[in-house]
């Protein structure tokens, strides 16, 4: 397995690449902005894009999704109950002061439990709403992809639209509950594993 991370965007949100060596075929998760370089990397690998998937749909996460789109033919995925944040990504970019292009309407609604494959790679639905109404974590081959739902040291913010503290205290105690050597791949900041969450997160006392 590739994994290659690119931070983008004014919000330097993290980025995801994910190739399987043997078949070349991809995925690129939370395409946040700077669309040219994700497909720079998809090009060197020799890889052909199946899937782009939103951990939610936030706008520093899915700003690039529309040029990927016209470059790979991807298809959409985000979590069924993401689709009105999706639908208003634009809008939330503009209140916050950036332009971001219409987004396609998404090819795949998932729920928990739901697998995406990516040639022999395996990757599990973790529904984590808190964050947004939607919000998913991706988990398999060892890694889990967080989005916003946690990061090294810290819980993403729950004061925007679809925000809810308890449901993000429910899905954080979920991600705790990993094997502990699990890396975890935030949407911002650093990675980390399970057990250094477990043990060094402010929020696994609070939320405990």
């Amino acid at each position: 397995m590739i994994i290659r991370n690119l931070v983008v965007g004014p919000l330097e949100a993290n980025s995801f690449v994910i190739v399987d060596e043997s078949s070349k075929r991809a995925m690129v998760v939370d395409p946040g902005d700077d669309p040219d370089r994700t497909m720079d990397i998809v090009n060197e690998v020799g890889a052909s894009v199946d899937y782009i998937v939103c951990t939610h749909a936030h706008f520093d996460h899915v700003g690039g999704l529309p040029d990927i789109v016209k470059e790979t033919g991807a298809k959409i995925v985000i979590h069924e109950d993401e689709l009105e944040i999706y639908r208003s990504a634009r809008d939330m970019a503009a209140f916050w002061g950036y332009d971001i292009e219409a987004l396609p309407e998404p090819d795949l609604l998932v729920k928990d439990g739901d697998e995406i494959r990516c040639g022999a790679l395996v990757f599990k639905i973790l529904h984590t709403p808190g964050h947004s109404p939607g919000s998913i974590c991706l988990f398999g081959e060892g890694v889990v992809i967080t989005g916003d739902t946690l990061f090294a040291g810290s819980v993403g913010r729950t004061d925007f639209h679809g925000g809810d503290m308890n449901k993000l205290k429910e899905s954080f105690n979920r991600l705790l509950s990993l094997p502990e050597d699990t890396e975890v791949l935030a949407g911002h900041g650093p990675a980390s594993t399970i057990g250094r969450e477990r043990s060094e997160n402010f929020f696994s006392k609070l939320f405990t």
